[in-house]
């Protein structure tokens, strides 16, 4: 009863209280005016933003995640929610995850009355959509530039309304990399309209330039982009007074003596209180990439990022009227209509994949395997309901109830990656089991391993002959720290018993790893399981009541 009067009640809440999410486990806000990098502790790969009065707009790579083109809001660039997504479909559609491939490094700016997103999809050209307001609708994508392997693409109007593009260059798909070109696009940022001149070749000591963000200050034409790679690389400025160059250029941000690896590609933007500040990437591992913010410094005529051109671990907030507090959204009650925007699917959405219900659960239906005509796990999997986890140290809870009509479907809470392991309860016979699914080399095609932990009995059966299930309540928990997850059960959600192997975290295809849901079956035919979640939880400890 309390979930259903909830649910009414969040209905008519305004989405803004949405947005005011407190995290237990990051929060980069010391309370003093300072804050401690990252500003953004989860997968934000390829950050860029822009400044629309006293309001910052940042968004990033999504690759094959839907839905795609995530779009955060900021009124102080240090506390950021998530106000929605550009692309809600892969371009084309498909139900089948395309890892690694989709959105790659998109760009966010603000011209004449509209927001432009443009992205490198490297098997197709530059992509680019547009809105009036971040909220949307959006455009459908529209091409800019057909071909393959074309990257990181960056739009700028210049004063007289000319529009140009930069991109770089995906080895995989064109052959080469290293490289930066610009053309000329349609005034509308619509199509271009000349063709591609190398204006800067990293060579041997800027190699792997890629990322490029091309703006125009004080006369001077600028490309901001990394070079050296996204573990060890660091950050280049290069300027000129006509945007086909040449360009001289500077190293502006590097490691140094901070022992911050990277720092690796992001955005510049000047503020409405007349400061200069730069988001990027710090690439790390299996957490995936997540977004620091730096100072930066003009007086020497250069953007000079951080202390000297190393990276601020803490520093002081930039000016702002804003004293919010606020973090990208984590746990879920599902107490709405709407799937919460933290959620993404490994594929387009498909409504078979499950929805919200009206006594405040998420149900998934259980993905019928053997139409991956025989692959051996997980990896193409694209109902998994996943979100990124949130920092190194921390503890997720689900409480769920596995409604099973046949055997062979489970359902429970998944750790994925290259590699994944699972927690998960299956109905065999007339009970259940709990199950720990382990696969180290997912994506090679490795045989997922099950191991048999706990039998359980049915919380609760139904007998309609047209509709017999068995039913299981249950508490499942995985306690995260350091790359590694542990996981745990309860029956009652106050006493949890520790099960299952330790397992060690791996990355997507450029991409973090990602916590979240599973609801699968072995079955070809037959009724569809499912698995209602009450809720899923982000705890520093504790069991996550």
């Amino acid at each position: 009863m309390m979930k259903r009067t909830l649910l009414v009640l969040l209905v008519v809440v305004p989405l803004l209280s949405w947005g005011q999410y407190r995290s237990e486990v990051w929060c980069p806000d010391n309370g003093d005016g300072t804050y401690t990098n990252p500003i953004l502790n989860a997968d934000y790969s390829d950050p860029d933003l822009c400044a629309v009065g006293e309001d910052y707009y940042l968004t990033a790579s999504s690759f094959n995640c839907m839905p795609g083109l995530p779009i955060l809001h900021s009124r102080d660039l240090v506390n950021w929610e998530i106000a929605g997504h550009a692309l809600d479909r892969q371009f084309p559609d498909s139900l089948r995850p395309q890892h690694g491939k989709g959105v790659w490094a998109p760009a966010i700016r603000y011209h004449d009355g509209s927001f432009y997103i443009y992205w490198g999809d490297p098997d197709r050209g530059v992509m680019m959509v547009r809105s009036s307001t971040v909220e949307g609708p959006w455009t459908e994508p529209v091409c800019v530039v057909a071909g393959r392997g074309l990257i990181d693409p960056c739009p700028l109007w210049d004063d007289d309304g000319r529009c140009y593009l930069v991109n770089a260059w995906a080895n995989s798909r064109s052959g080469f990399n290293s490289v930066l070109t610009l053309r000329e696009l349609s005034a509308d940022g619509m199509k271009a309209i000349s063709n591609p001149v190398i204006v800067f070749d990293g060579g041997s000591e800027n190699h792997t330039t890629e990322g490029p963000k091309l703006y125009k200050r004080d006369g001077w034409y600028w490309i901001l982009c990394p070079a050296g790679g996204v573990e060890q690389g660091w950050q280049l400025a290069m300027r000129s007074r006509n945007p086909y160059g040449p360009y001289e250029w500077k190293r502006v941000l590097q490691r140094g003596r901070s022992g911050v690896n990277g720092p690796h590609q992001g955005g510049w933007v000047h503020t409405a209180q007349g400061e200069d500040w730069f988001v990027h990437f710090q690439d790390r591992g299996a957490y995936g990439r997540v977004v620091w913010l730096q100072p930066v410094d003009w007086s020497s005529g250069w953007p000079v990022m951080g202390k000297g051109g190393e990276p601020y671990t803490t520093y002081r907030k930039p000016k702002s009227s804003s004293t919010l507090v606020m973090n990208p959204q984590e746990s879920d009650e599902f107490n709405s209509y709407e799937l919460g925007k933290q959620w993404q699917w490994q594929a387009d959405y498909d409504q078979c994949f499950g929805m919200p219900t009206a006594d405040g659960h998420f149900r998934l239906f259980t993905f019928r395997q053997p139409r991956l005509d025989g692959e051996a796990n997980l990896w193409n999997v694209p109902n998994l309901l996943l979100q990124k986890t949130p920092a190194e140290h921390f503890v997720a809870t689900a409480k769920v109830r596995l409604a099973a009509k046949n055997d062979r479907q489970s359902g429970g809470i998944i750790m994925m990656g290259r590699g994944y392991s699972a927690l998960v309860v299956t109905r065999r016979g007339d009970g259940f089991v709990l199950r720990q699914l382990t696969c180290d080399k997912a994506e090679e095609g490795e045989a997922e391993r099950a191991t048999d932990l706990a039998s359980l009995k049915p919380t609760a059966r139904d007998t309609i002959p047209y509709h017999p299930a068995l039913y299981r309540d249950l508490y499942l928990q995985m306690r995260v720290a350091d790359g590694v997850v542990r996981f745990a059960y309860s029956t009652d959600g106050r006493r949890y018993q520790p099960v299952g192997a330790p397992f060690t975290m791996r990355p997507g295809k450029w991409i973090g790893a990602k916590m979240g849901l599973v609801a699968v079956e072995g079955n070809a035919v037959g009724d569809l399981g499912l698995l209602d979640i009450d809720w899923f939880r982000i705890t520093r400890e504790g069991n996550g009541l």
